[in-house]
């Protein structure tokens, strides 16, 4: 379903000098129909208490799906995030989250994503819904 010839080695070279580079976001794995990459659970994505910040997990969650809806984007498109929504279901204080990315929905002008992210022990962090609109470049 993804574009041929991507590899997540491209991917990753295509990340640094953003907003992932400084959070250690790093693409993991992309299969038939999914996008994972990780995220560390330390001082640059902690909020005051100690815990996972919210607004890491859901910028982990948009950068693999959108990252997943623009390999499925035709030939001279592109997407664009329009809606996102986010459930935190369980705190995390160290380690590495892992979040996949996988579509609902592939259509010709939106697409839809849901991003699972779990912990080191497999159980879920935070559950996401993305939107994206398909658009020409």
């Amino acid at each position: 379903m993804f574009r041929a010839g991507i590899t997540v080695e491209d991917l990753n070279a295509m990340s640094r000098s953003t907003a992932m580079e400084p959070l250690g976001i790093v693409f993991t794995e992309l299969g038939a129909d999914y996008l994972r990459g990780t995220m560390p659970v330390d001082a640059r994505t902690h909020q005051p208490y100690g815990l996972l910040h919210g607004g890491a997990s859901v910028l982990l969650a948009e950068t693999l799906g959108s990252t997943a809806g623009g390999l499925c984007a035709p030939d001279g498109c592109g997407v664009v995030g329009i809606e996102i929504n986010a459930n935190h279901l369980r705190g995390v204080r160290s380690g590495t989250v892992t979040g996949t990315a996988r579509p609902l929905h592939v259509g010709r002008s939106t697409q839809v994503w849901e991003i699972r992210i779990e912990d080191e022990a497999g159980k879920p962090v935070c559950i996401s819904r993305l939107t994206l609109a398909v658009v020409p470049r």
